[in-house]
């Protein structure tokens, strides 16, 4: 009777301990799974730019010049539907702060301009064309105002204290109209981060909306513009990390605690979100974008890509173009698989051909509902009855797309070699792309470029504050690393306090983070970089030794892949 007892209790701790360790593994919300699986969205980025030629409103353009007599929200969804995007975010408030909806909140909107008589709505017009079309919808709403002193980088806070509160009853009103009247949200995008506390207007109204960047964020900025990802790419890192709202694929963390994927945002332009008639001659490649969606979506990620209209409402005939010529692609390349496996436990997944085939792409998709399970695979093709090494990877998640150069294969087999819990494969398929030449993807690296100095010489008392312009170096969104080196290795000085401002304006210090406890420090530029921009790190040093004076250099680089 004991034996049994202890047999029992034995089972007992055993189950709980899996149920245990299976209940580490963050997983996706129902939100968060349903935003991801869309693979491709589409930004629309139109505004007062637009017809300045710049990339921000300064909020002083004359809006009787705004008259987009030929647009139409309708078009706008059949360029979406022609390469594959599963929903339209729209810019709904850009930096200048002006509204494309008939807010109460502010004139300087889309009520006093003479387009369709001052009775214009794009949000109820882009609502009604996504719901004709079945596109979801996001929304993107920028946390500042220009003429209320909360300008680029501010998240909202206004460079007069004694305006904040105003202006949060401003904000919270616009966004409480935006969620409220124009249907069901799949996305709310804050760019940056937002400091004004609209949570509880975010769970009223888009419960089921994924949330980039903020307090409440739910999807993650990679840190670059590029629209490629870092490989691996987890969509896992510390809820803590997620909670400071601007977190980055730089916080990926395979066994974090909190679930929260990455969205490559990649302008058409390269580099402009906004249309222009010289921006036009910046479009990007067919491969190029092709090279761009196998390093988004196809490591895990979502491939988010901008339009932008002209002044006429109209997107540009060549970018039209170049959308339908991206879905036509993508769909000539993995529109038929040459085999497939679906719904398989364990780590072994074997495909068999009754004759040699060639193949030259595998895409794997685990169950991410259940997690990141699987750490680490390889791929082989079983070439004259010998197993050879094609692929091998870490990061899976949603979907991870392999290209390798084409072999004549009689089967072909996955294998995981490291992962928590049993791997749950969701498909596991073989392509043979015609015409494809296999290029190993190009990883950017960036060498460090020295931005100052400096010298215990000039300390007072201990103690130094510096101002490093470093405009002539952040030359576009994206992460940067600086780093105080010493020239000789003895300790003696340390950055006690750095601060970042972009346009002299007050910047959220979120934006600038210490790496670990040294004296090197990221910095995360999210908006864009237009002529006259400016980038200025303000910082603190001490140094308590006595005995020695020491000096270094101050060094900046992009982080690879901006």
């Amino acid at each position: 009777m004991k034996h049994s007892i202890l047999t029992a209790a034995c089972l007992f701790l055993i189950v709980n301990c899996a149920v245990s360790q299976q209940a580490k593994l963050a997983k996706p919300s129902p939100a968060q799974y349903n935003w991801h699986e869309q693979d491709r969205l589409m930004f629309i980025h139109f505004g007062m730019a637009t017809w300045q030629g710049l990339e921000y409103d300064n909020g002083t353009f004359n809006l009787k010049r705004i008259n987009p007599s030929m647009l139409n929200t309708d078009d706008w969804c059949r360029v979406a539907k022609s390469w594959g995007a599963k929903e339209i975010i729209l810019v709904a408030k850009h930096v200048g702060g002006f509204c494309w909806w008939p807010t109460k909140t502010t004139e300087y909107c889309v009520r006093n301009i003479p387009w369709k008589n001052g009775k214009g709505d794009l949000l109820r017009d882009m609502s009604e064309s996504c719901k004709k079309f079945g596109i979801n919808m996001g929304v993107y709403c920028y946390p500042g105002d220009v003429a209320w002193g909360a300008g680029i980088g501010s998240g909202g806070r206004t460079s007069d204290p004694s305006k904040q509160t105003a202006y949060n009853e401003i904000y919270r009103t616009q966004m409480t109209e935006l969620l409220s009247q124009y249907g069901e949200m799949t996305e709310v995008w804050f760019d940056g981060s937002c400091i004004i506390n609209v949570n509880d207007i975010l769970e009223k109204y888009a419960g089921k909306a994924a949330i980039f960047q903020g307090p409440m964020s739910s999807i993650r900025w990679p840190g670059t513009e590029s629209g490629i990802l870092f490989y691996p790419a987890w969509n896992t890192l510390k809820r803590s990390d997620l909670e400071s709202g601007t977190a980055t694929q730089y916080n990926d963390d395979p066994d974090g605690d909190a679930w929260a994927p990455l969205e490559a945002d990649v302008p058409l332009y390269n580099h402009n979100w906004f249309w222009a008639p010289d921006n036009e001659k910046k479009r990007r490649s067919l491969d190029e974008l092709m090279d761009i969606y196998y390093r988004s979506a196809g490591y895990g990620g979502v491939m988010l890509l901008n339009s932008t209209p002209d002044t006429t409402g109209v997107m540009p005939e060549g970018d039209v173009k170049r959308y339908a010529e991206l879905g036509k692609e993508i769909e000539r390349r993995f529109g038929q698989a040459v085999a497939s496996v679906k719904d398989k436990k364990g780590k072994v997944v074997e495909i068999n051909f009754a004759k040699p085939q060639e193949v030259n792409h595998t895409i794997l998709m685990e169950d991410y509902r259940e997690g990141h399970r699987i750490r680490e695979y390889i791929i082989e093709g079983l070439v004259k009855n010998k197993w050879e090494l094609l692929a091998k990877g870490s990061s899976v998640g949603r979907k991870k797309i392999d290209p390798f150069t084409t072999v004549k294969v009689t089967g072909i087999r996955l294998t995981v070699t490291k992962n928590v819990e049993e791997p749950l494969i969701r498909s596991f398929e073989a392509y043979n792309v015609a015409n494809f030449s296999y290029k190993p993807p190009m990883y950017e690296t960036s060498e460090w470029k020295v931005c100052g100095s400096w010298d215990t010489k000039t300390f007072a008392d201990g103690k130094k504050e510096m101002t490093i312009d470093l405009s002539p170096y952040i030359l576009k969104p994206g992460q940067y690393e600086i780093a105080f080196t010493f020239s000789v290795n003895v300790t003696g000085m340390k950055v006690d306090r750095a601060e970042i401002v972009f346009e002299n304006d007050g910047t959220m210090q979120e934006y600038i983070k210490r790496k670990d406890d040294s004296n090197t420090f990221y910095i995360n530029r999210t908006s864009q970089v237009a002529s006259g921009s400016s980038s200025v790190l303000k910082v603190q040093m001490s140094s308590d030794n006595k005995v020695f004076q020491n000096k270094g250099e101050i060094k900046i680089r992009e982080r690879p892949g901006n």
